[in-house]
């Protein structure tokens, strides 16, 4: 489990994330939404140590950030950045058993139960048409499941993501967003997601969480959060929520 206890961000004494204090478990995909600037990326960054907090604690399983090793935590927790590395002259395959670095390091060689994980990442993500194929000629959601695998191989309990559905057409935003709602389910993960769309947040996730400003501005289910007013604070338009024609959930449309 995660726990924020009053954790903030400042650069050069300005607040980029004030005070935040909230809970995480496992089973649970975490929507972050808000405007540009809101927080949402800084607050995820904290989480996964690409950045100190200024003051407050992070704590995953009841110890400090600080107190875990980089490959320690690895093993517990991946991270998805918004901008990723590349991925130049490597196989979709070759890029899943990357995730394997956090229990062997670089030069480790990976033994069969490596090459278990690798495989059953594959098979979880349905990539097998990938991994023998360049990561750069895959299309962007293609790209996408696959560095979703190369998470699933590290072995982790959290997958903390990044704006992942960035530049993905609505078609691969869909089978991005079901996989991983499907991945949370079978396998009990917890996921933080730093979303845009509150569609797709209100239809995949479980608890949203609001920034704005770098505050937290509200937090609840998809359904307590899906009214005119509250998405109105959020992304400072007017908008209306309905339901979906399938009834299973709300939608907003900005006025």
């Amino acid at each position: 489990m995660f726990e924020v206890k009053g954790a903030t961000f400042e650069i050069n004494g300005k607040p980029i994330l004030n005070p935040i204090d909230h809970s995480f478990h496992e089973g649970k995909v975490y929507g972050l939404i808000g405007h540009n600037g809101s927080g949402k990326s800084t607050l995820i960054k904290l989480m996964a140590q690409q950045q100190p907090t200024s003051r407050g604690e992070i704590h995953f399983d009841q110890r400090p950030l600080s107190d875990w090793g980089n490959r320690e935590f690895a093993r517990q927790v991946a991270y998805l950045p918004q901008h990723l590395p590349s991925a130049e002259s490597l196989t979709g395959r070759e890029l899943v058993a990357f995730g394997r670095y956090p229990w062997h390091g670089l030069l480790g060689r990976h033994n069969q139960k490596d090459k278990e994980a690798i495989d059953r990442a594959i098979a979880l993500t349905h990539t097998e048409a990938f991994a023998d194929r360049l990561v750069d000629t895959l299309s962007g959601g293609e790209r996408q499941r696959v560095w979703l695998a190369m998470l699933l191989a590290q072995g982790s309990r959290f997958l903390l993501l990044d704006e992942p559905l960035a530049a993905l057409d609505i078609a691969h935003q869909i089978e991005v967003l079901a996989l991983i709602r499907k991945l949370c389910d079978e396998l009990n993960l917890g996921v933080i997601i730093v979303l845009h769309d509150i569609n797709m947040a209100s239809r995949y996730c479980d608890e949203l969480m609001a920034l704005h400003s770098g505050r937290l501005l509200a937090h609840g289910s998809p359904n307590d959060l899906m009214c005119d007013s509250t998405l109105e604070a959020i992304y400072g338009l007017p908008m209306q929520v309905m339901k979906h024609p399938n009834g299973e959930h709300n939608i907003a449309v900005a006025q």
